[in-house]
């Protein structure tokens, strides 16, 4: 971005614009990944969910929906599908019946293994260093976190 972009009345390009540039980073890297999901059988929502379980088993669809920033709304079918698949397994909680607990079952537990090949492509794909790789994600986090609390800050019209 040029000086220029500091002055009033700037109007940025696409590629000037970060939104864009994180916009297209993410769909080059759902296109890199998407035929190995295809070999597991699996979507990246999915892979979401299942790599939210490797983290912490057993939560409930809400602390999954908290953890992937979605609605407790947009988790339920994509957990139900999953069990469907034998993925996953939810209850309800005993202490209380309104949360379902989703649990890994031993294919999910499985595909943690199965899906490192999307790790392994995302750096060989980046040609960047690990290094480099890291302290862009942690920037990028860093950029999301500032975006989530200005959102939340943000007066309501």
């Amino acid at each position: 971005m040029s000086d220029s972009a500091l002055k009033p009345g700037y109007v940025p390009t696409l590629d000037d614009q970060l939104c864009f540039s994180l916009y297209g980073a993410s769909m080059a890297i759902n296109r890199a990944y998407k035929p190995l999901l295809d070999a597991l059988e699996i979507t990246y929502p999915q892979y979401l969910v299942l790599s939210t379980l490797w983290e912490i088993d057993g939560l409930s669809i809400g602390a999954i929906a908290d953890r992937l920033g979605l609605d407790s709304s947009n988790v339920t079918p994509l957990v139900k599908r999953m069990e469907a698949a034998g993925l996953v397994a939810r209850e309800r909680n005993p202490a209380d019946e309104r949360q379902v607990v989703v649990t890994l079952t031993g294919s999910g537990r499985d595909m943690q293994a199965r899906s490192a090949c999307l790790g392994q492509t995302l750096f060989a794909s980046a040609n960047l260093s690990v290094e480099k790789l890291i302290q862009l994600n942690k920037d990028v986090q860093a950029f999301r976190d500032s975006v989530a609390r200005f959102v939340v800050a943000r007066p309501q019209n």
